[in-house]
């Protein structure tokens, strides 16, 4: 394999991950919006309540679980 394939190899590998960085960030950033709009009802103090972090935190896994399981989804119907 001559050196620039291996560099265009590379390169391909490079651009999918950083893809993948930013998807993960584009869901993060989703995934805080939706859940502290559901969860945090008031103006927030220095901590959050039992409640609110209860809710923050299974609002998110289950955001996390569907969107796995769409995943898995459309990659069965592939």
């Amino acid at each position: 394999m001559d050196p620039s394939q291996v560099q265009s190899a590379e390169f391909a590998q490079f651009l999918a991950q950083e893809e993948q960085r930013a998807k993960v960030g584009e869901m993060v950033i989703k995934i805080t919006n939706v859940c502290w709009d559901k969860c945090i009802t008031s103006t927030p103090g220095s901590k959050f309540s039992s409640s609110e972090s209860s809710c923050l935190s299974n609002c998110a896994r289950r955001y996390m679980d569907m969107s796995l399981l769409i995943v898995k989804r459309v990659q069965n119907m592939q």
